[in-house]
């Protein structure tokens, strides 16, 4: 009775706290977002922000030519903000936008038998003197939003035919998150 019992509550554990987690996560997110924009009802500082953010989008893409002003050129001549500015926009670019970085998913052969999931980020290395028979891999940790950028011979990858956000969703989930099929992603 009493293994019954118990098997009842790991069971409804397992149920509940992805789900609490989850709502926790997105609640606290709001919490902090609304701090930036102090309004009384929960959720509007949000979505004035998103808003915001689609209206300096719109703005920015219909009005503002790079004849009238380019942000990048003005930035790119400020030693410490060019460094920080490049990279964050960057990292963003990697993960949406026309130059999205995570697309090819390889297995990197490690040490003795052991392989990693990785994305390569670039080809082409000889700008750092690397010789042109490596590449550069970023290398997702899970649980994080973290990972390793390691350069490695090409015949150390082998690309993976598979969707690059289902991979990347593996491998942050420490490989518990179920792969869809091919058929699956492309129905949704």
């Amino acid at each position: 009775m009493i293994k019954r019992i118990l098997g009842y509550f790991l069971q409804g554990a397992l149920y509940t706290i992805p789900v609490a987690a989850t709502v926790y996560i997105i609640v606290e997110a709001i919490i902090i977002v609304d701090g930036i924009v102090p309004v009384k009802f929960p959720g509007l500082g949000l979505l004035i922000i998103l808003c915001s953010l689609t209206l300096i989008g719109f703005i920015g893409t219909t009005f503002i030519t790079p004849n009238l002003i380019n942000v990048d050129k003005i930035l790119d001549k400020v030693p410490l903000i060019k460094t920080v500015y490049t990279s964050i926009k960057d990292l963003i670019a990697a993960f949406v936008g026309n130059k999205k970085r995570f697309t090819e998913p390889v297995l990197v052969k490690m040490e003795s038998n052991v392989e990693r999931f990785g994305f390569v980020t670039q080809h082409d290395l000889s700008e750092l003197g690397v010789s042109s028979d490596k590449v550069a891999v970023y290398i997702p940790f899970s649980y994080a939003l973290t990972g390793n950028l390691i350069v490695v011979p090409k015949n150390c990858i082998t690309p993976i035919q598979g969707n690059s956000a289902e991979i990347m969703k593996f491998v942050i989930s420490g490989g518990v998150t179920e792969l869809e099929d091919d058929d699956d992603t492309q129905k949704k």
